[in-house]
């Protein structure tokens, strides 16, 4: 299909320069939806209004309203530049990755007195990071096994007397002396090679051990040697050798079908196969796969928590040149042998792993999209991708929270929710300040994204009737100058929700109630909402109230002020585990002696 321009846009295509540069795709609220890239700006903006359009690209093409553009010099500076945009404007038809691989790496700090640890962030601090590792139980048996045979610091540092663990032969001594830094250095060189794969004399130390004291009937011991073993072999040894060489190697390879683009990593490391990642998202640049599989190399490699390897392997087909002096590591493309192979192989598992998106699409759209395309419908409102909801949460008066889920296409967007706590009590009684929260928990949301020019919900789903609805609109229309959408989701008298309460009184509508057939997709989605946000604030408002009832608990122990009741909540979380610890665990957590004495007495 061929859509047609408006009549501004029209105007600006003939403006249009034939040179390098980014286009920024807008709305008709002037959020930017797309960010793409050019080597000719004149051919590639024409052909979204000039050109048959299917698809995702169909989809964006229908929501363009404007555009701009940013000329630049050379293509490589549009790479960058794009990328800079899409990291800026987050656009919606723009791939979009979630941060973080949410494995844990092992650590070596790099401190005078170093230690190891396992950390979920990885600083620019040159420090050495090993991993990441999938299995987080592997990961953190292998870190007491190092710990034991490899200590290097594991006290808080100089306290003028040995640590436990240096009784226990786990610390070096940084507690009462000045360790020599080559004695570090010998001990970090070992940890190394051990990561890196070198663990045959390691693993015959131990399996000797392990005979040695089956042999002697201590059979509890040989078992905890035996299950050390496995985890070692789970983190460090996890697969068998694929390459001939240590490098670590990132492979990246593609494959596109029906203008879908599915992207497979391989991440090799000391000469394994460690784990693998799939990316499958639809196309908007259909003629130029390779444009946007370039692109989310880069912005994988922008997330945070990635490291990147010493070398990656891309298809044929890739600016190897320009994406190696963007990323500063060699890129390359194998030609023969078992780098190939991989290479190959990582292709045939982005197409099977596409393969099984198709069979599930079809389904997945009309449980999603289609369904959030029912309540706009039912609404007269033209289809929005975005849904926020709230809802509120107090045990008479006493901790009062609110809670935010957000709906994208049909599917909960869960790095999007958000938790308040509010300021105001609420009276059971009259139900007054139930208005004055939901005032607040909107004037917050809301005037945030304001201030941070961020793009706004295209409807707001208020978990409550009339009351809520006006509270919200007042403070959107009156207060802050938006006109979002809101309806409520109201129930009936066995509190199910049956009918959705819409209207603009302000502008002379009054509000009706407007039925979804309670077979069909679109009431399941709102029911699945509204289900959502009541859990999400319950429990948020659970944890609320159980921590300040720990706190209070906490100060009525002599001798514990704010600064040590936080340092109890970091570490234990709960009164049970405060209670379950030693005097040697709530020492460790930062209280003294007397102090640790105290709470032990009084819980």
């Amino acid at each position: 299909m061929i859509f047609l321009a408006t009549e501004l846009v029209e105007n600006k295509l003939k403006l249009l320069p034939e040179k390098p540069g980014c286009y920024l795709m807008k709305d008709i609220n002037g959020t930017v939806i797309y960010v793409g890239k050019s080597k000719n700006l004149k051919n590639r903006v024409r052909s979204y209004f000039k050109s048959k359009q299917v698809g995702r690209r169909a989809e964006l093409v229908k929501e363009i309203r404007d555009y701009d553009i940013i000329t630049v010099s050379t293509d490589k500076e549009a790479f960058l530049l794009e990328i800079t945009l899409i990291k800026k404007y987050q656009p919606y038809y723009n791939v979009q990755l979630k941060q973080g691989t949410g494995y844990p790496y092992i650590e070596i700090t790099n401190e005078r007195d170093p230690q190891t640890k396992l950390t979920s962030v990885i600083h620019k601090d040159k420090g050495y990071y090993f991993g990441p590792y999938p299995n987080v139980y592997a990961a953190q048996a292998t870190l007491k096994f190092i710990q034991k045979v490899f200590p290097l610091r594991r006290c808080n540092g100089h306290q003028g007397r040995p640590c436990l663990y240096y009784h226990m032969g786990q610390c070096l001594g940084a507690c009462f002396k000045n360790v020599p830094q080559k004695e570090y250095d010998d001990q970090i060189k070992r940890i190394k090679r051990f990561l890196n794969g070198d663990i045959a004399s390691v693993k015959q130390d131990l399996i000797q051990r392990m005979e040695e004291a089956s042999a002697d009937l201590e059979f509890e011991r040989a078992a905890e040697i035996r299950d050390q073993l496995k985890y070692i072999e789970e983190t460090v040894e996890k697969q068998k050798i694929i390459s001939n060489d240590n490098t670590q190697r990132d492979i990246f390879n593609f494959y596109v079908d029906k203008s879908w683009l599915s992207v497979q990593i391989f991440f090799l490391r000391q000469a394994k196969l460690l784990r693998r990642e799939t990316k499958v998202f639809p196309l908007t640049e259909e003629n130029e796969p390779e444009d946007e599989f370039t692109s989310f190399i880069v912005q994988f490699y922008g997330q945070r928590n990635r490291v990147l390897p010493k070398e990656i392997l891309v298809p044929e087909g890739i600016d190897n040149e320009d994406l190696s002096e963007i990323l500063h590591v060699p890129v390359r493309t194998p030609q023969r042998g078992q780098k190939k192979a991989l290479l190959e192989m990582a292709k045939e598992n982005a197409k099977l792993k596409l393969d099984d998106k198709f069979r599930l699409l079809e389904l997945g759209n009309r449980k999603t999209k289609g369904a959030q395309k029912e309540i706009f419908d039912a609404l007269g409102l033209p289809y929005g991708h975005v849904i926020e909801s709230f809802d509120h949460s107090h045990i008479q008066g006493a901790d009062p929270v609110s809670a935010l889920v957000v709906f994208k296409d049909g599917e909960p967007d869960k790095t999007s929710y958000r938790k308040y706590k509010l300021k105001g009590e609420v009276e059971h009684q009259n139900g007054g300040d139930e208005l004055r929260n939901t005032r607040e928990v909107v004037r917050r949301r809301y005037g945030r994204l304001l201030r941070e020019h961020k793009k706004m919900p295209d409807l707001i789903l208020m978990d409550g009737g009339q009351i809520q609805v006006e509270a919200c609109e007042d403070v959107l229309r009156n207060e802050l100058n938006l006109n979002i959408p809101v309806a409520g989701m109201v129930k009936d008298d066995k509190h199910r929700t049956n009918h959705l309460l819409f209207g603009d009184p302000i502008n002379g509508e009054a509000f009706k109630l407007i039925p979804l057939d309670p077979k069909s997709q679109g009431f399941y989605l709102m029911t699945r909402i509204q289900d959502e946000v009541h859990r999400f604030a319950i429990t948020f408002h659970r944890r609320t109230h159980a921590k300040n009832a720990l706190s209070s608990r906490l100060d009525e122990i002599k001798g514990i002020g704010p600064k040590s009741r936080n340092k109890l909540l970091r570490e234990f979380g709960s009164l049970k585990k405060i209670k379950e610890a030693s005097i040697d665990d709530l020492r460790n957590a930062g209280l003294t002696l007397t102090q640790a004495q105290s709470v032990k007495l009084t819980l």
